[in-house]
């Protein structure tokens, strides 16, 4: 019999589905479908990626630029963090922090200079041209997401943000081996 996707070929529609229904005709004892949700979220993350990295690639960003120079952003003014801030701010390790500041500071986005507190410690500030690009970038992104997630109605992105936020508080809530 043969089953959607067969000869390495998925369909479009939903890759996914037919990974798990060729995983139910050939292991019938297996429970593939924690499959339908985190392998839709991978495949969503890289379909998405290409819709959403063009702006700042234009704006000669690397990946995880702009998520600096918006954690900046949303700061207080004078827009100033620490680079242990800024990396638990977006999820990095202090090391491509500092790359990446590196980088933004080279670009003239942010500034350097030691923390008042802490003589070893370093905190970026936003330039004026890097909240001008920030700004208008973010009003770009933001179109972009909601242009992909047109597909839904307002009551069902709701329900989809608060059940990815229940998902991701219990994994990120869950005790490490």
């Amino acid at each position: 019999m043969a089953l959607p996707g067969e000869r390495g070929v998925l369909p479009d529609s939903d890759a996914v589905q037919a990974i798990v229904d060729q995983w139910r005709a050939r292991l019938p004892d297996l429970d593939p479908s924690p499959m339908l949700i985190l392998g839709r979220i991978e495949r969503l993350a890289a379909v998405c990626d290409p819709i959403l990295r063009p702006p700042f690639a234009a704006a000669g960003l690397a990946p995880g630029d702009f998520d600096v120079l918006a954690a900046l952003r949303r700061s207080a003014p004078p827009h100033a963090l620490s680079n242990g801030e800024l990396a638990r701010a977006t999820l990095v390790t202090p090391g491509a922090m500092t790359k990446r500041i590196d980088r933004l500071a080279a670009a003239g986005l942010v500034t350097r200079a030691r923390a008042r507190d802490d003589a070893r410690g370093r905190v970026a500030t936003l330039t004026r041209a890097g909240r001008r690009l920030v700004d208008k970038l973010v009003r770009t992104h933001m179109a972009n997401e909601a242009a992909v997630l047109e597909g839904l109605d307002g009551s069902e992105r709701d329900q989809l943000a608060s059940l990815l936020g229940k998902l991701l508080a219990s994994v990120e809530t869950a005790p490490s081996d």
